[in-house]
């Protein structure tokens, strides 16, 4: 009887908050800020920006592997001090791929930081605008949702005014 009357209770509220309830909308922020022209424009400066820096990297990539084969082809014919210097010199050139790759990776996360920060004061003029004009009661994060009806999704809409 008791889990009868909670039920219930449960099911009162929820019709209630539906009577309630607004507009609802979900937005993919995400989406709407790499679909962005500024976004294609960024990806474009950035890729000229680290191209030498990732030539580079490929070639000591190529290194390591050449390295790395060379001592796997020498390794029951050549003496134990010419594979140890082998085994050196490819550990000593992974070591500085890795090590190039991730200062890479970490320069490009600082830039894609800065430019969503950039950006960020736009999205939100933009999200307020169309709160105010189509009112919006509330935004859902998309990725927090299994399914919405399209006419539901203001992400276009946000990408169109991004491109303004």
């Amino acid at each position: 009887m008791k889990q009868l009357t909670t039920l219930l209770a449960a099911a009162a509220l929820m019709l209630s908050a539906q009577a309630n309830a607004g507009k609802t909308v979900v937005l993919d922020v995400q989406r709407a800020l790499l679909s962005s022209n500024a976004a294609s424009d960024f990806r474009k400066q950035l890729q000229a920006e680290f191209a030498d820096d990732e030539k580079q990297l490929v070639d000591l990539e190529k290194q390591a592997r050449a390295l790395q084969e060379k001592l796997q082809k020498n390794a029951g014919l050549s003496s134990d001090e010419e594979l140890k210097q082998l085994r050196l010199q490819f550990q000593k050139a992974f070591g500085e791929y890795q090590r190039r790759g991730q200062e890479l990776q970490q320069q490009r996360a600082q830039r894609e930081q800065a430019f969503i920060g950039e950006m960020k004061p736009r999205l939100d003029e933009i999200i307020q605008g169309l709160i105010k004009t189509q009112d919006i009661d509330l935004i859902v994060n998309k990725q927090a949702t299994i399914f919405v009806a399209p006419t539901l999704d203001i992400t276009q809409s946000v990408v169109e005014q991004l491109n303004k």
